[in-house]
């Protein structure tokens, strides 16, 4: 076991890491809800206490690589209604069509950057993460394949990019910052990488991923 104490941030080693996440089948994940913005700022507490949650869910790609493994990152587009411009994992909210947040991550990504399912492994899932907005996220955490063609769809996404695993679970890269938000102060992560600044809800999903699995 003393590959999984010490990450080489390669894709056997999340592979050899997997028990650390849910399983695939939701009909056994027990809800816990200690995973959110309220935990990095608990002046979102009140505000999300009496709020109807959403589900959504988003994929954490993992690609394998000969200098360490990467994640995949998308830069939303300027004109969207919600977090234009910012930094996002592929993903959306859970249809009534879709099986399951695994469905619905996979949808989502090949309708966002053309990502052919059959291209991607999923592994399990991450504790639920309940977003300022009112959302309940499932993050999906996958490996896809070396070679799998990317394909942005203009409507979404203005560029589909990686970042080495190896840096956004360095948690000396994980900053908190602070910004007004409805009238008080909100803290939240932010993990700035070379000109991209990753920062919010996503930022908050990597730290969950970093403390769950390679902590």
């Amino acid at each position: 076991m003393s590959d999984v104490a010490t990450p080489v941030f390669s894709t056997a080693d999340l592979d050899a890491r997997r028990e650390r996440l849910h399983p695939l089948d939701t009909t056994r994940l027990v809800p816990r809800l200690h995973a959110g913005d309220h935990v990095t700022d608990p002046s979102l507490t009140e505000f999300l206490k009496d709020m109807t949650l959403r589900d959504a869910a988003v994929l954490i790609g993992i690609v394998g690589g000969a200098e360490g493994a990467s994640m995949i990152l998308t830069l939303r587009t300027a004109h969207l209604k919600a977090h234009a411009g910012q930094i996002a994992l592929p993903g959306g909210k859970i249809d009534p069509e879709d099986a399951d947040p695994v469905a619905a991550a996979l949808r989502e990504a090949e309708e966002e950057i053309g990502l052919d399912r059959r291209l991607v492994r999923p592994l399990g899932l991450l504790d639920p993460y309940i977003s300022n907005t009112g959302y309940r996220i499932f993050p999906v955490v996958a490996v896809v394949e070396e070679d799998a063609p990317l394909t942005p769809n203009p409507e979404e996404v203005a560029d589909v990019f990686q970042v080495p695993l190896a840096f956004l679970m360095t948690p000396e890269n994980h900053l908190l910052e602070t910004r007004p938000f409805r009238g008080v102060e909100r803290r939240y992560y932010a993990m700035p990488y070379q000109e991209r600044r990753i920062w919010g809800v996503t930022a908050g999903i990597l730290r969950l991923f970093y403390e769950q699995v390679y902590r």
